[in-house]
């Protein structure tokens, strides 16, 4: 059996009718770039997050600088953020100027770790930025006291975990703004790339939709700004997904109770955790080998065997070849956990149109190469 990792061609065809539809209202109205679908969907996602606004920007990566130019933050400033994530996190950083202070992540939950954030801080740190990563929110109530306490700009990197929560608190609502990704391979993707910020910060709101316009809020007058818009016909693609992203994550949940329901007795591989009140949106089901030898060879046998299981962040940002030290990144304090995780990780097959065929299969497969483990 094959078993692809995505399900995007699945996904548009039980939405087609509604897809098209907003695509041949762009494409009729002549507005194709700043237009009304543009201002349709960010009203739309804001009321979704219910915070007071929302800047569709050209991707996820510009919506964290862009939040990081708002906030004044650059040359000289230091933001904390983790190494077992996307890249764009920290390139962000570095693009603003600014320089990644890297903490270790949680053991459990893979995101950063707010016990570890406090000895991260010097007079150079300006702001710390939580991942959700794979689904699972951060612990804001935690990070959002430390950053309270230290005067520090909270920014969330949400483009991985739209529709999730913690217990008593939605994304954004604890911090200054919070970022996200349309690119395709998200819950909430486009055909293509884009990102927005949510905010409830009226100053923030204006900057970014200044920036995003060559720094014009009116024809033929301009200010320091980039091009970074979100065009109209993604807006529209996306505003038909908005409605559906409650009942998509919650297939990714029921997946992802299949999975650990049918993998929890495996001895050689750690499964997700969510933690107790929280609502895991299953953007990616990572799991860890005990050991990181063991990772290779589990993919390549999932490989082999027709599921397009993927490994995601599998160098550490810290480890990264590419990535520019000293004033661009330093690392504060030991990142084991981190660097297991990215030594360790695999993703299975998540999205929500899987047939229940599709996920016992790779359960079976799992628990094969598992039971053949010495």
């Amino acid at each position: 059996m094959k078993v692809e990792f995505y399900g995007h061609v699945r996904q548009y065809r039980n939405l087609q009718k509604e897809i098209d539809a907003n695509v041949q209202k762009v494409l009729l109205s002549g507005q194709y770039v700043m237009g009304p679908m543009l201002k349709q969907f960010e009203g739309e996602l804001a009321a979704y997050h219910g915070m007071k606004y929302a800047v569709g920007v050209g991707n996820g990566t510009d919506a964290i600088w862009l939040v990081l130019m708002a906030l004044g933050i650059g040359p000289g400033d230091e933001v904390i953020t983790h190494p077992n994530t996307f890249f764009a996190t920290a390139e962000a950083i570095w693009i603003a100027g600014a320089t990644a202070a890297f903490v270790d992540c949680d053991s459990k939950t893979k995101c950063i770790d707010p016990a570890r954030i406090e000895a991260a801080i010097t007079p150079k740190t300006k702001a710390i930025i939580p991942v959700h990563l794979y689904g699972q929110c951060a612990d804001m109530p935690a990070i959002k006291k430390i950053a309270d306490k230290h005067k520090l700009h909270l920014i969330e990197d949400n483009a991985q975990a739209i529709g999730a929560h913690g217990p008593s608190f939605k994304v954004g609502h604890l911090s200054d703004a919070a970022t996200t990704s349309f690119i395709i391979q998200k819950n909430l993707g486009t055909f293509g790339d884009g990102g927005a910020v949510v905010t409830n910060n009226p100053q923030i709101d204006e900057r970014i939709r200044k920036f995003r316009n060559h720094g014009s809020n009116a024809r033929n007058v301009h200010s320091f700004g980039f091009n970074s818009r979100l065009d109209d016909l993604h807006a529209g693609i996306l505003s038909a997904k908005l409605k559906c992203i409650d009942s998509w994550n919650d297939l990714r949940r029921k997946w992802a109770d299949r999975f650990t329901a049918g993998l929890k007795d495996c001895r050689h591989i750690d499964l997700p955790v969510e933690l107790p009140g929280y609502r895991h949106v299953f953007h990616l089901y990572v799991v860890e080998t005990k050991q990181p030898a063991q990772r290779d060879p589990l993919l390549k046998f999932l490989n082999d065997a027709g599921i397009d299981a993927k490994t995601h962040y599998s160098i550490a940002i810290h480890q990264q070849a590419g990535y520019p030290w000293g004033k661009g990144a330093r690392a504060a304090g030991s990142l084991t956990n981190a660097e297991r995780n990215s030594a360790s990780c695999i993703s299975l097959p998540m999205y929500p149109e899987l047939t229940e065929e599709e996920a016992d299969y790779v359960i079976a497969k799992v628990k094969e190469w598992d039971r053949a483990q010495a």
